[in-house]
């Protein structure tokens, strides 16, 4: 805030002439990083034009004062979204709540049974339980890094949110709604499913795409061993070959089909992102 300070004045008005005298020798003008000191014995103003042209000046001088004050106070970082449900979840070391504002850095963390959500421009973000996840941006695009447990992330258009998993990236793979879950089971071994809508999976320059309704188990390193999964009536797809072995960036499974409903899916992923 800015503000004028004259320490004692008089004021004499005789019909078209105006004086004005300064009973101090200093007119002092404050701003909220500036102290502008101006010596004034005392002036005065020969008409009552005379006063409003002064009037307009102080009130000028003022303004480029407080205009030349505004860049000094940092504008506040941008946020990348907000949380739209909490139990037993944290930012941070703090307890997590609704209306809570998620910026790029924030570690986002659930206890064993608890769960946040986060609305995030055109995408929601869910993180379950005994889980942790810290938000960042990619590119223009918001993005969390999964660091353990499970999450699931609804999107409106392929640009929406980025998941990361160690060197994994998990993405939306069209401009069409899509919903999907990844589970971490080790820093090198996550399951990737797609309940509505393609997935596309990139580590480098290796990219593959999980359709709807699809599972896989993705493993990072592509020397490791051929996980052994269940085999027999009703599992089919199990224990798949692996994909361009020779070129791979990692090898993936699929795992059978998958169907997942749940609330965040039916009533909460698809909303406006300007929907309170």
């Amino acid at each position: 805030m800015t503000r004028l300070r004259v320490d004692r004045f008089t004021v004499t008005s005789r019909v078209d002439r105006v004086t004005v005298i300064s009973r101090k020798d200093r007119l002092m003008v404050t701003s909220g990083i500036d102290c502008l000191t101006v010596g004034i014995k005392s002036f005065a103003v020969a008409s009552r034009n005379d006063f409003i042209y002064l009037t307009k000046s102080v009130l000028a001088l003022l303004l480029s004062i407080s205009l030349l004050s505004s860049p000094v106070c940092a504008a506040p970082s941008s946020s990348l979204g907000i949380v739209v449900y909490a139990d037993r979840a944290h930012v941070g070391v703090g307890q997590a709540s609704v209306g809570t504002t998620v910026f790029s850095g924030d570690r986002l963390s659930t206890e064993q049974s608890g769960s946040v959500q986060v609305r995030t421009g055109a995408a929601r973000f869910v993180l379950s339980g005994a889980s942790t996840a810290t938000f960042s941006l990619d590119g223009p695009s918001p993005a969390a890094t999964l660091a353990s447990g499970s999450a699931t992330f609804s999107t409106a258009n392929s640009n929406a949110f980025a998941l990361h998993v160690a060197s994994a990236v998990i993405r939306p793979n069209s401009d069409h709604p899509t919903i999907g879950q990844v589970t971490v089971l080790n820093p090198k071994e996550l399951i990737v499913k797609s309940t509505r809508g393609s997935l596309s999976v990139a580590v480098e320059d290796d990219v593959r795409e999980i359709p709807e309704g699809a599972a896989y188990r993705v493993v990072l390193d592509p020397n490791a061993a051929n996980p052994q999964g269940p085999r027999g009536a009703g599992t089919k797809g199990y224990g798949g070959p692996p994909a361009k072995a020779a070129r791979s960036r990692f090898i993936w499974y699929a795992i059978g089909v998958t169907a997942i409903a749940t609330y965040f899916v039916v009533s909460e992923a698809f909303e406006s992102p300007d929907r309170p």
